[in-house]
Parts: C-alpha cells; structure tokens; sequence
C-alpha cells in the first residue's frame, strides 16, 4: 500500500516537471525555438486550435521562425494571434509564409524574463509541496485507521519528504539552466 502511494506520487511530480519543462520552453530566451508558439492559439472555423496544428513552424536561422499554414485562408488570423500574445514579435507576412524575426533581448526584458521564470518556478515547487502534503494526509488517515504503525508511518513520511526534495532540487535545477540561457548574450 505505501509503494503504491509513493509509486502514485512520484507519477504526478513527473508530470509537474514536465509541464514546468514545456512552460520554459516557451519562454524565450535569445534563440529561435518553434516550440515558443506552443501556447498560441487560432480561431479557425470556431475551434481554438494551436498554431502547430495549422502550419509547418521551423527556424531555419538562430534569430528566426517561420510559419508556413497549410491554409492560407488562415495567414492572417496566424499573423493576429502572434501580435496578440506575449511573445513581443510582430510577424511579417509575404502572402505565403509569416517570418517572425527575434530581436535581441534588452537587459530589461531579460530580467523580466527571469521573473517569469522564477514566478513559474515557484507555482510548480507549491504544486510539488501539495503533493506532499496530500499524500501525508492519506498516510496519516491510514495509521489512524489502524493499516500502519507509527514505525511504518514515520518511515512512509520520510520517503514523501525524500521524494518531494529531489523534485524541488530538480525545479531549481532547470531554473538555473533556463537564467542562464536568458542571460546568455
């Protein structure tokens, strides 16, 4: 029963590492990278549909992006949704293809950028602790009803505590990563 509580936790930290990699792989840092138009999303024919799913996105060049959508009927609206997000880019349209060219980023831009980070940093670190805690609640409902000892108890806790700094070590590992990739020049 406790491996499957541990077993059950370390599933749902991996995925809170996971959407904690996809969210700083949309913040941009100084390369082009199609995956920073992953949150974007398009009206098409009244569905909100990601950009990826409309178009052919690359980066042929280290400062730029293109999108090339499989229905030109849609360039526009594509072209739209870029000028309306976060990104700070206006796209450039030639009637075919949407070239989005990556300024270089300001040092003012860069600290808010590690802002971001460090704000999303700490959600996923509060998700991790969550965790923790929901998991030694139902350890402590278990000794309570009698199918663990206090050994047994402490014990589990110590593996949840265990568990829980690893993920966090791991947070502040790609935190790290991710400021120095933006503070790279």
């Amino acid at each position: 029963m406790q491996l499957e509580i541990h077993k059950e936790q370390e599933e749902k930290m991996n995925k809170t590492i996971q959407v904690l990699k996809n969210e700083l792989n949309s913040i941009r840092a100084g390369r082009a990278n199609p995956s920073m138009l992953d949150r974007i999303t398009v009206d098409y024919y009244g569905a909100v549909t990601p950009i990826k799913q409309l178009a052919s996105v690359a980066a042929p060049e280290p400062r730029m992006i293109t999108i090339q959508p499989y229905d030109f009927s849609i360039l526009t609206a594509i072209e739209k949704a870029i000028q309306q997000s976060d990104l700070g880019i206006n796209p450039s349209n030639d009637g075919k293809i949407i070239r989005l060219n990556l300024p270089l980023l300001t040092e003012e831009r860069r600290k808010d950028l590690i802002k971001i980070v460090k704000k999303t940093g700490e959600e996923n670190k509060v998700a991790l602790r969550n965790e923790r805690r929901n998991v030694n609640d139902a350890l402590k409902k278990m000794h309570k009803d009698g199918e663990l000892t206090e050994d047994e108890l402490k014990t589990a806790m110590d593996e949840v505590q265990k568990l829980t700094d690893r993920y966090i070590k791991l947070v502040d590992d790609l935190l790290v990563a991710k400021e120095k990739e933006i503070l790279e020049v």
